[in-house]
C-alpha cells in the first residue's frame, strides 16, 4: 500500500468514526442513536481489520470506492444500513444447469459497490 493510499484509507476511517459521533437516527429516540452509532462502528472496525492485508492495488481501490459510496448512502438517506436491492428470484429457473448459472451471474455482477462486503461479513 503506497503512502498515499494509506492516508486515503485512515482518512476514511477517521472520517467514518467522526460521522458515528454525531450521528442522530430518523426517528430521533435515543436508543436507535445509540444502536445505529454502535453499528456504525462495529462496521467499520469489521471491514477495515477484514481489509488491513489487502495489497492489491485494484482491490483496495474497489474497498475504497464502497467505503465512499456507503457513507454517501448512509449520510443522503439517513440509515447506517446497507439500502437493501429488489432482484427478481430464481424460483422459475432450474437448481441446475446453464439457465441457473447464467441467472446466478446476473444477480452477482448486478449487486451494486456499496453491498458487495455486506454479504461476506452477515
Amino acid at each position: 500500500m503506497t503512502a498515499v493510499t494509506r492516508q486515503e484509507v485512515l482518512g476514511l476511517y477517521r472520517k467514518i468514526f467522526r460521522i458515528a459521533k454525531k450521528w442522530q437516527s430518523a426517528s430521533g429516540q435515543a436508543e436507535e442513536t445509540t444502536a445505529e452509532r454502535e453499528y456504525i462502528r462495529k462496521e467499520a472496525k469489521t471491514l477495515f481489520r477484514k481489509n488491513k492485508d489487502l495489497t492489491d492495488p485494484e482491490l483496495i481501490k474497489q474497498c475504497i470506492e464502497e467505503c465512499e459510496a456507503r457513507i454517501e448512502i448512509g449520510l443522503h438517506y439517513n440509515i447506517p444500513y446497507p439500502r437493501p436491492i429488489h432482484l427478481p428470484p430464481m424460483g422459475l429457473t432450474q437448481k441446475q444447469g446453464r439457465t441457473f448459472r447464467h441467472q446466478e451471474k446476473l444477480r452477482k455482477i448486478s449487486k451494486p459497490i456499496y453491498l458487495k462486503s455486506h454479504d461476506e461479513i452477515s
